[in-house]
């Protein structure tokens, strides 16, 4: 028995012996594998395993910079706001922290347990957001309950971080500032031209599990924008909004505009538009309800685009729905609140894009006598006058075949160079005009910068319609020499103006001085920049005394303010189509005098008065703004006893331009498919035109059009105006063609 067992032992022990060899050879095998497959692809399988842990990760938003005025005002800010996120798996994960969860939810936001109820049935997720936008006081009592001893238990929920633009003053100079929509994106004014400077780059903090189960978090910092130092002058513009609108609900008008600058550096202090809408609101009804106003219907169903909306091709006729809308519109028994309701959305997109339009750099319209101006400057620069040149008037002036009058039927008798200007005589600036000559005519157009844009920090700025020096007939030299013909626009004009009032320096307008960090390092200095000299200094200072006799005992005398020296120009323009007793008035001042440091231009479309031309209505509204602004910058008085100035020269208005029939297009500016302002004006199929239209009629601004003799930088083709004999716009056709007024 013992010598068998001993051989099943051995035997048994030499086949373990040849197991365990493989075992281990196989072991050894697997190791060198391994050792092996890690050096050559550890890498790869290690992202493959940290791809299958739990990761997540959290943008962090930056700040959209500040909008500040010239004296640190906050006009724009970003407010950081919160967004309720619960996570529906981690408040399920028991009884004890849903119910400590939903109670807490319920007790410090406006959450029902039902609302709750229904985002928890999405047991796996674990975001879902409950509310959004609320502000620090309302997170903070629910944060500093989590922190109790009480609220342990609350699990899952969190506050996700944003910023949301918020305007301080509401409408305070919003055709200036503009407005951001979803994703900070500007739109128009200073929130559109310099949207890229104001946005900053959005952060991350990302999250992930490592092998260990530990949580991994890395963050990237956000890059906040920076913050723009505007021009504008808060106060300022509150004064000019103020005037503004005491006189639109006194008086009312089509629409007033308001444009104030330094001359010494091309600065934009104020720039004002009637009718404001809140930029907290700016898709809100309330941006639009005043077009639907009794008094203001009118002008809304007159208005380029509104007609277009209704305009039927021939032999078409209105649709139904298209007609029920204009019916209720014309009805002025309905509230403007009714009608709103039952608006079409395309119909209110045309009212918002008229809403923010910034009227003082995108439209155009015929400036009227304050033309005269550069007309006179002109000629004196060029030495085509001395200055002690006379001139008769009787009351007209023929040119070619034309009769143009002036305002004054009776005319003025023989006046002097100055008297031409304090009395806006018609038959002298034309005299001037057809001695300057188309070539030298013309090239005071392009040096003083109409045709073209300014290059204003402003998105959606328009050119204007001039003529080019090839189609300045005689008589359309004529009209143009007192601003009937071709259209500006009022930066156009306070530009040029500033540049005639402070020795010759064309400066380029802007309207941001500063771009700085959030820690208020200077990131870019915008220095006031001199385009081109316009007329000499000595010219200057002459046409300084000549417009100040103008206010003095001109035309502009209710533009004076005790104890102080003001200068300034009228205009009054007859609008088309001719004969309707619509006019624009306006008045471009200058203070004081001896040093110009502030120019105030004002126009007002149709205002709601029966005699419009004869209003004076523009040098009004001046007066009082200049009468309150003055003082605020620090202007003293340096005018002990004001002139009694001239009692028998007054607002000599404007006459009809002529008394045939008149042209019956209109000047149309056409807002861009953006949905705002923020485009270049557009004038598709646009123009004006007279008894005597020409193809190629030769107006000229930036980009010329197909065919189009009067084109401004981004007016499209076929649009005409009167070249032939006469022009429509110029107010040169037809018999016994009339002048503009002051």
């Amino acid at each position: 028995m013992a010598k068998g067992k001993r051989r099943f032992l051995v035997r048994m022990k030499n086949k373990l012996l040849v197991i365990t060899a493989i075992f281990l050879l196989a072991f050894l095998a697997l190791v060198g594998r391994l050792i092996y497959i890690n050096v050559k692809d550890g890498k790869r399988y290690e992202k493959i395993v940290l791809a299958q842990q739990s990761y997540d990760s959290i943008e962090i938003p930056y700040r959209r910079g500040d909008i500040l005025d010239r004296n640190g005002t906050q006009l724009a800010t970003s407010e950081k706001v919160y967004n309720l996120i619960i996570e529906p798996k981690n408040i399920l994960q028991s009884d004890e922290v849903k119910d400590a969860t939903v109670a807490a939810l319920t007790k410090y936001f406006d959450l029902s347990e039902s609302e709750i109820e229904k985002a928890l049935e999405d047991s796996t997720s674990l975001y879902k957001k409950m509310l959004k936008k609320l502000d620090y006081e309302q997170v903070q009592p629910f944060n500093d309950f989590v922190a109790t001893k009480d609220g342990k238990n609350v699990k899952g929920v969190w506050f996700e971080e944003e910023y949301e633009r918020y305007y301080p003053y509401g409408s305070l100079a919003c055709h200036a500032l503009g407005f951001t929509v979803s994703g900070n994106v500007g739109q128009g004014g200073i929130e559109g031209y310099y949207s890229e400077e104001l946005n900053g780059i959005n952060g991350r903090e990302y999250g992930y599990l490592t092998q260990e189960l530990t949580l991994e978090r890395t963050t990237k910092a956000p890059v906040n924008g920076y913050n723009v130092i505007s021009t504008i002058d808060a106060n300022a513009q509150n004064i000019v909004e103020k005037e503004i609108s005491t006189f639109m609900n006194e008086t009312g008008a089509r629409n007033v505009s308001v444009l104030v600058m330094d001359p010494n550096s091309g600065e934009v202090l104020a720039m004002a538009n009637s009718n404001t809408y809140d930029l907290n609101e700016s898709y809100e009804d309330s941006a639009i309800e005043y077009m639907f106003e009794a008094r203001n219907i009118d002008y809304l169903l007159t208005d380029a685009e509104v007609k277009k909306y209704f305009a039927v091709e021939e032999g078409e006729t209105l649709s139904e729905e298209k007609t029920m809308l204009k019916s209720m519109l014309e009805n002025k028994d309905i509230a403007a609140s009714e009608k709103i309701k039952n608006i079409p959305e395309d119909f209110r997109l045309i009212c918002l894009n008229k809403a923010w339009r910034n009227y003082i750099i995108s439209d155009g319209f015929e400036p009227g006598s304050t033309y005269k101006t550069f007309t006179i400057a002109g000629a004196l620069e060029d030495s085509v006058l001395q200055g002690d040149e006379t001139f008769y008037c009787e009351g007209k002036y023929d040119v070619e075949d034309r009769t143009i009058n002036c305002h004054n039927h009776s005319g003025h008798g023989e006046i002097t160079l100055e008297q031409s200007l304090m009395y806006s005589c018609n038959v002298a600036l034309m005299r001037i005009a057809l001695a300057e000559g188309r070539t030298t005519f013309s090239k005071y157009q392009n040096v003083f910068g109409f045709g073209k844009q300014t290059g204003v920090d402003l998105p959606g700025e328009a050119s204007g319609l001039i003529y080019d020096e090839n189609t300045l007939n005689n008589v359309e030299l004529a009209t143009s020499s007192f601003g009937q013909g071709l259209t500006v626009t009022m930066m156009q004009i306070g530009a040029a103006f500033c540049s005639v009032i402070n020795g010759g320096d064309y400066y380029e307008p802007h309207m941001v001085q500063q771009i700085v960090d959030e820690n208020g390092g200077t990131i870019n200095n915008i220095e006031p920049t001199v385009l081109r000299k316009t007329i000499s200094a000595e010219a200057s200072e002459k046409f300084r005394q000549m417009l100040f006799n103008v206010v003095d005992a001109g035309t502009a005398q209710k533009a004076k303010v005790e104890g102080y020296t003001i200068g300034g120009k009228t205009g009054t323009a007859e609008k088309l189509p001719r004969g309707n007793n619509k006019y624009l008035l306006s008045f471009i001042g200058f203070a004081p005098v001896e040093n110009p440091q502030v120019v105030v231009y004002v126009t007002v479309d149709e205002p709601n008065v029966e005699d419009q031309a004869n209003s004076g209505l523009g040098t009004i509204i001046a007066q009082s703004i200049f009468e309150e602004l003055l003082p605020y910058m620090n202007i003293y008085q340096t005018e002990e006893v004001a002139s009694e100035g001239d009692p028998n020269v007054g607002d000599q208005g404007a006459t009809p331009i002529y008394s045939g029939e008149a042209p019956d297009e209109q000047l149309q500016q056409d807002i861009d498919g953006e949905g705002s302002s923020n485009g270049d004006t557009t004038g598709d199929n646009t123009g004006t035109t007279g008894d005597d239209t020409g193809d190629d009629a030769g107006m000229t601004g930036d980009d010329t059009g197909d065919d189009a003799g009067m084109t401004g930088g981004d007016t499209g083709g076929d649009t005409g105006t009167a070249s032939g004999d006469a022009g429509g716009d110029a107010g040169a056709s037809g018999d016994g063609t009339g002048g503009n007024g002051t």
